[in-house]
């Protein structure tokens, strides 16, 4: 039970450490937004604490650049242990590695590649689903608003898919068993470099899943979980609609096919190969209907598409391993790919 109609037991049991380092970043993202709609970046640094590249816990990191001319950069992750002896990998393929391109959250506008969450999230699901696992650095809004995000996304993918043999890239890799992902902002980022993806002709990949961890969507509308959840831990309304403001193009509204993916707006996707898709939601998130919304549209668009609810988690809950959910989610995104993979 939760302490009030708000805050789910899932926060209030974490130790004051946890919370608190959660707080700071949180805090720090508030205070970096400027009233003129730009982000205080010299602010932001002190609270958006890096991870080098590393070799720990089972997993190698490494920073490939791509485009140095605007900062276009991925971190990759392979899991040390070798295919013959671990059995995660022989349960999604059995001589292979999957690829996951991954989109970190923080609203567009925050954070990065070797941002602490970021990099532990990714390290987890490097070792967890033994899969390799590549984290774009893409551009920030507001400095560049959409669809900046998406061509720097999918510009990785065509790196990946024509430049196999970069420092680091494992050769059991199976870029035609590829994933997109992404937490909050970059489950939406996910989306749409998909949906790009599937009017493109890969040669040597192939993206056969759409991994949505609370993903962030959103409309014009004032949708019950916003109103209802307004005061949840770690993301407001408020703090959301700045964000949308910060992304979307200049003079564009909430509705813009960007943010509202199945709204008045958005072109209809019924005859695209979109890929199977898995949306993880929670529910005392704000945008838990913008979520469900985006799973009735995929189904309603005759798409593959999985629901799980955690009825008793707050946003970003995945990156948190001391909340017993944050496990199960990455178990039921490793039965999803093996469901895909077949």
């Amino acid at each position: 039970m939760s302490n009030n109609n708000n805050t789910p037991s899932t926060w209030t049991n974490l130790s004051w450490t946890v919370k608190l380092a959660m707080s700071v970043i949180s805090w720090g993202i508030k205070l970096s937004r400027r009233s003129d709609g730009s982000v205080n970046r010299r602010l932001m640094s002190f609270f958006d604490f890096k991870s080098p590249p590393s070799s720990i816990n089972g997993v190698k990191t490494s920073d490939i650049i791509v485009d140095p001319s605007r900062n276009l950069w991925f971190r990759l992750y392979v899991p040390i242990t070798t295919t013959t002896t671990t059995t995660a990998t022989k349960d999604v393929n059995s001589s292979q590695l999957p690829v996951i391109v991954h989109f970190h959250g923080g609203g567009f506008a925050c954070i990065c590649a070797d941002s602490v969450g970021s990099d532990n999230l990714c390290r987890r699901l490097a070792k967890q689903l033994n899969a390799v696992i590549v984290s774009v650095n893409y551009r920030n809004s507001p400095e560049h608003k959409y669809p900046s995000q998406v061509e720097d996304g999918f510009d990785v993918l065509r790196y990946i898919e024509l430049n196999t043999n970069f420092e680091g890239f494992p050769t059991d890799a199976d870029l035609k068993n590829c994933f997109v992902s992404g937490d909050s902002a970059g489950g939406n980022l996910a989306h749409h470099v998909a949906l790009k993806g599937s009017n493109y002709g890969f040669r040597n990949l192939r993206i056969i899943g759409v991994i949505a961890l609370q993903p962030f969507f959103g409309g014009e509308e004032r949708t019950e979980s916003e109103i209802k959840l307004a005061g949840a831990p770690f993301i407001t309304v408020k703090g959301t609609d700045w964000l949308w403001q910060a992304f979307l193009p200049e003079g564009a509204d909430r509705d813009h096919p960007a943010a509202n993916v199945f709204g008045p707006k958005s072109e209809d996707i019924s005859g695209l190969n979109f890929p199977a898709t898995i949306v993880i939601v929670g529910g005392y998130d704000p945008l838990l209907d913008w979520q469900k919304r985006y799973y009735v549209g995929l189904k309603k668009a005759g798409k593959e598409v999985y629901l799980i609810e955690y009825p008793n988690v707050f946003h970003s809950f995945y990156g948190v391993p001391d909340v017993p959910e944050s496990a199960l989610c990455i178990n039921e995104v490793k039965k999803f790919m093996q469901k895909v993979v077949g």
